[in-house]
C-alpha cells in the first residue's frame, strides 16, 4: 500500500526542490530524512516535512513497521506563478515570475517497488499453460 502526502502551492520553484527530490527518491525514510536535515536550503525543509507527513500518515493507518518504508514516489511539479512587472529604462518593463510548485511523496514498502521479472514464474501464464498441456 502506499502513503502518500502532498504540498500543494509551495512558495519555493520547482527547480530548487527537484535537486533533493531526486536525492531522495529510492531510500528508506529515516535515510531521507537524515540526508535533508543537514541541508540550510529551504526545498530541502519543505520536502523534509511532506516526508514526515505520509511517514505519520503511515503510521496513522496503522502500518506494521513505518520504519521499513521506502519513498517509492517524489514529484514536484510547477504551480502557478504570480507575475509581476519591474520598471526599467527608458519606459520597458521586465517580467519577474515568481514561481509555486507541488509536491508529491509517496511511501511503500520495498517488495512493492520491485515488480517481478518477466521470466520468473510468478509472472509467466504462458509456463503455466503449456505445463497443463
Amino acid at each position: 500500500m502506499r502513503y502518500t502526502a502532498k504540498h500543494r502551492f509551495a512558495d519555493v520553484g520547482p527547480r530548487k526542490i527537484r535537486l533533493f527530490a531526486d536525492l531522495i527518491r529510492g531510500k528508506n525514510v529515516d535515510e531521507a530524512l537524515q540526508l535533508l536535515r543537514f541541508y540550510p536550503n529551504r526545498g530541502a525543509k519543505l520536502l523534509a516535512a511532506v516526508v514526515k507527513s505520509a511517514y505519520g500518515n503511515a503510521d496513522y493507518l496503522e502500518h506494521p513497521d513505518p520504519d521499513s518504508l521506502v519513498v517509492a514516489e517524489c514529484r514536484v511539479d510547477g504551480g502557478p506563478m504570480y507575475k509581476r512587472l519591474q520598471p526599467r529604462a527608458r519606459g520597458t518593463a521586465f517580467q519577474i515570475k515568481c514561481r509555486l510548485s507541488h509536491i508529491v511523496v509517496a511511501l511503500a514498502d520495498p517488495e512493492d517497488l520491485n515488480p517481478p521479472e518477466p521470466g520468473s514464474p510468478a509472472t509467466d501464464t504462458n509456463a503455466a499453460a503449456s505445463a497443463r498441456a
